[in-house]
């Protein structure tokens, strides 16, 4: 897992290291180092304001000693790195819940994203979680677009033991999401889970039915879910999303088969929310609190 992105770094804090740590020399190893995140998926503000932190953190440091040189950079872009992964507003939904239901109210949560980035699956392994907390779940077929999407969403229900809402394919999608929404509060249920079509961010048309769908249902949690895979079409992605309608946090998948981790470092930092979960296999169970500082050590050779 990043395995591409932590050798690089490796590399070029090795290299960066060789020699002592004055100010020219910084300046050319944090530019060696912006090259290789920007090289890796990482978008190039972020990359710049990776480099700027570990720059800071490092400058009036002042030593020959060559074996302590590759710790003190490890360190400061460790740091740097930590700071871009932990944004000021953070987002718990099992703890967002648990207080929904302990006033006796229900929590809607919308899945936005793009075609193939495994919003449903991901949906189905979040209802799994709150099963699994204790919470009661409905979920909502809001993709009345995608052929099978429908019966896609109904299969992993029956896995899970939870009920959907839905319509015909063509049917309204906000209508769909808001009668879920009104079921869940009728019965008590702890959870609305709302599925939707996969939009590019390009096409303002379909933008625009998610902005319907968002008015109309009125989501405690909006989530996007991004390809980790994708890259820098990943954040463009998600940056959309949340100019349209605001996100509240990120879920990205595959990140089991990411090499990199760019997507992961930029997302966070642009829209300014948390990645609250991680999709890191096929089965209901893989899906991971995201703990920026596990990500971190995962990047960094010495840590």
């Amino acid at each position: 897992m990043f395995e591409k992105l932590r050798g690089a770094l490796d590399t070029a804090i090795t290299k960066a290291t060789t020699k002592e740590l004055n100010e020219q020399n910084l300046s050319d190893a944090v530019w060696e180092l912006q090259l290789v995140l920007i090289q890796n998926d990482v978008a190039v503000e972020v990359a710049e304001h990776i480099c700027e932190l570990t720059k800071e953190k490092l400058l009036g440091t002042r030593t020959g000693r060559l074996q302590n040189a590759k710790e003190l950079f490890e360190e400061a872009l460790y740091e740097s790195i930590l700071e871009v992964l932990t944004p000021e507003e953070q987002l718990d939904p099992i703890e967002y819940v648990k207080e929904n239901a302990a006033k006796g109210n229900s929590t809607s949560v919308l899945f936005v994203g793009v075609n193939g980035t495994g919003k449903t699956t991901t949906l189905a392994k979040m209802a799994y979680l709150f099963k699994k907390e204790g919470y009661s779940v409905v979920a909502a077929a809001g993709d009345t677009f995608r052929a099978g999407s429908i019966e896609q969403l109904q299969k992993h229900a029956q896995n899970i033991g939870i009920r959907v809402i839905r319509q015909d394919y063509g049917s309204d999608a906000a209508a769909v999401a808001y009668d879920a929404v009104a079921h869940a509060k009728s019965k008590k249920i702890d959870v609305v889970l709302i599925d939707t079509a996969g939009r590019m961010q390009s096409n303002k048309n379909l933008i625009n039915e998610m902005k319907k769908i968002a008015r109309v249902a009125e989501p405690d949690m909006t989530l996007f879910v991004g390809d980790a895979l994708a890259g820098n079409d990943a954040l463009s992605q998600a940056r959309e999303f949340h100019d349209a309608i605001g996100i509240d946090g990120a879920i990205l998948t595959k990140v089991d088969a990411d090499p990199s981790g760019g997507a992961a470092l930029s997302i966070s930092h642009i829209t300014g929310r948390p990645i609250v979960y991680v999709g890191v296999g096929q089965s209901y169970e893989d899906l991971r609190k995201f703990d920026p500082k596990w990500f971190t050590e995962r990047l960094i050779e010495g840590r």
